[in-house]
């Protein structure tokens, strides 16, 4: 089995549709006090019937059209979908009010980054077979019969099978030549200077005091809710809370967070890619597993802290990667 030509962008928006989706409606019911559909009768159509119904029309559409146009739509429409299915996940798991059951905010949060990180491991396969190159060469072209191929398009498919001498690649190879070319969209002019943004902002953060405030900050954040958790729980506090058992696992990959980022801050100056892993872990740590239980104490109000971590992640990653051109993907 090989991955679709763009599958990981289409990974991502997908996620991200539904990231958006559970923030928004999360807002807005908030806003609105929880209305009921109906007005005050008894009548409630979940959002997550709406929920499925989008994700049913982003299927048909996959099963019944062709082409980059109806690949977006199903990125898009199908997160939607997913987003508000997976926001009354509470009411499947536990009795009423189950769509204020607390750990359905850290269920949420586990899924939506199970979702992103599926996107980088299909990308980090870059070992194609011959007969996978093929594959994703004809998967590039029959996007060009329906809607033609920009240069670029038209260049990396050409490059997945150049030289290759089976009948298929040769034949490929003159469909290539012979589809009609279009210009780029709006979203795909508008690259290059995201590009140059993105590089700009990559410069700033391979700078010196941005890696020397990424890592006060990693240390800080880590040791507070260390200690502060460490001095509640000796002091009895944590007894009575009724997510306490949240509060622990916060505690636990707190301390494994500082001790992580303190042996990377011991290593940086001897061994400086490993000091800056062994900080990354210590993010990770904090993203993958401590917001789990953030998201489940303090519910959604964890999204700020989840963008700062975010933030120190990408700083602390610039390090560790050189600046070089990237290629540039193709949808």
């Amino acid at each position: 089995m090989v991955g679709a030509t763009g599958a990981t962008a289409h990974l991502r928006l997908f996620a991200l549709s539904g990231i958006a989706t559970v923030l928004v409606t999360r807002a807005f019911l908030a806003l609105a006090g929880y209305p009921r559909l109906g007005g005050g009768g008894r009548l409630h159509i979940a959002h997550m019937l709406w929920g499925g119904l989008l994700m049913m029309a982003a299927t048909l559409v996959a099963l019944g059209f062709l082409g980059r146009t109806a690949r977006l739509s199903c990125a898009v429409v199908g997160g939607i979908g997913f987003g508000l299915f997976i926001d009354e996940v509470g009411k499947q798991i536990t009795d009423e009010p189950g769509y204020f059951y607390r750990p359905a905010a850290g269920i949420i949060y586990l899924t939506f980054a199970l979702l992103l990180l599926l996107p980088r491991l299909l990308r980090g396969r870059t070992d194609l077979t011959p007969e996978q190159r093929t594959a994703r060469a004809a998967d590039l072209a029959l996007t060009g019969v329906a809607s033609g191929l920009t240069a670029a398009q038209r260049q990396a498919a050409t490059g997945l099978v150049e030289g290759g001498r089976s009948e298929t690649d040769e034949a490929l190879l003159r469909l290539l030549a012979a589809l009609p070319e279009r210009e780029p969209s709006r979203w795909e002019r508008l690259r290059p200077g995201a590009a140059r943004v993105r590089g700009a902002l990559r410069r700033a953060a391979g700078h010196r005091l941005a890696l020397t405030l990424a890592v006060v900050c990693v240390l800080t954040e880590a040791l507070l809710f260390a200690v502060w958790l460490t001095v509640a729980g000796l002091g009895g506090d944590l007894a009575y809370e009724p997510q306490r058992g949240a509060l622990m696992g916060i505690l636990v990959s707190a301390v494994a967070s500082a001790v992580l980022g303190a042996a990377g801050l011991i290593r940086l100056r001897a061994d400086r890619p490993t000091g800056l892993r062994l900080l990354r872990a210590a993010l990770l740590v904090d993203i993958l597993v401590g917001q789990i239980f953030k998201f489940t104490a303090n519910q959604f109000a964890s999204v700020t802290e989840l963008v700062f971590d975010l933030c120190l992640l990408w700083v602390i990653s610039a390090h560790l990667t050189p600046v070089g051109p990237r290629a540039v993907p193709v949808h």
